[in-house]
């Protein structure tokens, strides 16, 4: 019987303290949404919410680009999105009532094209004309007998091409391959975020 006593007891004030919890809850608010980038992974871009110049709370975005901030106090907030190679995005006047969860979609972080590495470049034939369709290989070089392809470009209407790379220092090789011309390839090396600009000449085979 008193086994049974105990067993409500501890019933009770479970329940109880759920009850408590759950007053506790609608008392503050909370924020979720779901991030979507430009290029590369959603995946690890830092959320931080802001009241003025105070960081009040930080997560980071899931796989999907999901996250979720909560135990807010009600009052007004900014939240601000950041992840090197993106632009920062910022939601301003963003009003949280107690009980509340605001929820945002349609997040879009746009590159900073100022942390980016471009390697822009133009094939041209032996007399200086623009050569379009053909390709073009991207490998970073590893050491002097190894190299790794990394992306590939088919060139435009005037011969253009380009590459996006992130701002680390390193070494690339640029490789033209095309049915009935000579291989043709330049060495570029990239020191830091900026717009290397390379030409590649297409020789025929004779």
């Amino acid at each position: 019987m008193a086994l049974s006593k105990s067993i409500f007891g501890s019933v009770l004030l479970l329940v109880f303290s759920s009850f408590i919890c759950a007053a506790q809850d609608k008392s503050t608010a909370a924020i979720k949404g779901k991030v979507s980038v430009e290029r590369g992974s959603p995946a690890g871009i830092g959320v931080t919410l802001m009241q003025g110049d105070r960081e009040i709370g930080h997560t980071a975005t899931g796989k999907k680009g999901d996250f979720v901030l909560g135990h807010i106090m009600p009052g007004t907030y900014s939240v601000r999105f950041r992840k090197p190679g993106l632009a920062i995005g910022t939601i301003d006047d963003v009003l949280l009532k107690a009980g509340q969860t605001r929820t945002f979609k349609d997040l879009m972080l746009k590159i900073d094209e100022g942390s980016i590495t471009f390697i822009r470049g133009s094939v041209f034939s032996e007399d200086g004309h623009s050569v379009p369709g053909v390709r073009v290989d991207l490998a970073r070089i590893i050491n002097e007998n190894s190299v790794e392809k990394m992306d590939s470009r088919i060139t435009g209407e005037t011969g253009e091409f380009v590459f996006r790379l992130t701002p680390d220092a390193g070494k690339y090789r640029l490789i033209l391959k095309a049915d009935g011309a000579e291989p043709s390839s330049k060495d570029v090396e990239v020191e830091m975020a900026a717009v290397y600009r390379v030409a590649l000449t297409y020789k025929k085979k004779p």
